[in-house]
């Protein structure tokens, strides 16, 4: 069974898309449509723009969601048995398996920018990735360990937690980290503590968006970040992406949960190649690419 994996922010780059853009009629569609939408021209952006112009917040969530679903428009015989997106990739995978429309998708990926980016305004936060300690053991240390607000955001492989807080709560954990046996803890360059409580304001506001749209019936499961559980029921989507803001993204037991439903065969669609990375460090023995 194939299962095909979308990218969440941070795995843009500058010329993402432009082939796509240059030699499919459809893909050139979309993205005049994505222009309009936005109001703006990202697809220059994503073609010609600087690192410092794709970092920002309005450009990096939407160019990454539009080089996937577009990608998975372009393909022949486009036919996934299950998805799954990690973090920002939940959008682009509920467009992939036929839940949301393009359109919508991008609307919503839109808002949850700008909602996530007030979020870090508010407040001094950050994140950082701790290698080589059981993901237990960092739950542990972050619940004891600072006054500040530190939780384990992403476990993202066995051996990398990515932890999100306060600026000074992640500073004194990962002192904590280090003595307790992490190999390394390094600082993220990110704006902000996401799949944290200081994004909740950030999630009662999406949460109005997303509920005004429509979503159909998938054509395949989605195993959502917030459970690693698949669903198909509309309404149990819509929850679960409400609550994916403020919760931890479970990949590693995602990827784990595809595996013992059937998945052999894994395929990354959009920028970079994180998560066939991290699926190499969660499982053996399955077929792995992607496609960019």
């Amino acid at each position: 069974m194939k299962a095909y994996v979308f990218p969440g922010q941070g795995a843009q780059f500058s010329g993402m898309g432009k082939e796509l853009y240059e030699t499919q009629s459809l893909a050139k569609e979309l993205f005049e449509i994505a222009n309009e939408i936005l109001g703006f021209r990202i697809s220059d952006i994503m073609f010609n723009g600087t690192n410092e112009e794709l970092k920002q917040t309005k450009v990096t969530q939407p160019a990454i969601f539009l080089h996937s679903t577009i990608l998975t428009k372009c393909m022949d015989n486009f036919s996934p048995d299950m998805v799954a997106g990690h973090s920002l990739g939940e959008l682009s995978a509920l467009v992939a398996n036929g839940c949301l429309s393009f359109e919508d998708g991008l609307r919503l990926v839109a808002q949850r920018a700008m909602a996530m980016q007030k979020a870090c305004e508010r407040q001094e936060t950050t994140m950082a990735a701790v290698l080589g300690l059981e993901d237990e053991k960092v739950i542990d240390i972050c619940r004891r360990a600072s006054r500040e607000i530190v939780v384990a955001a992403n476990f993202n492989c066995p051996g990398q937690v990515v932890i999100s807080g306060s600026v000074k709560g992640i500073a004194e954990v990962s002192e904590l980290l280090k003595v307790s046996g992490a190999k390394r803890v390094l600082p993220l360059n990110v704006s902000g503590a996401f799949h944290s409580p200081f994004m909740e304001q950030a999630r009662a506001e999406l949460s109005d968006a997303i509920n005004s749209v429509h979503f159909k019936k998938p054509t395949c499961p989605i195993y959502q970040n917030c459970t690693a559980l698949p669903a198909i029921d509309t309404e149990t989507i819509r929850k679960n992406l409400i609550a994916q803001l403020t919760a931890p993204v479970l990949w590693t037991r995602t990827i784990k949960n595809m595996v013992t439903n059937g998945a052999t065969s894994f395929i990354e669609v959009g920028p970079g190649a994180v998560l066939q990375g991290l699926i190499r460090k969660i499982e053996t023995g399955i077929e792995i690419s992607g496609i960019q």
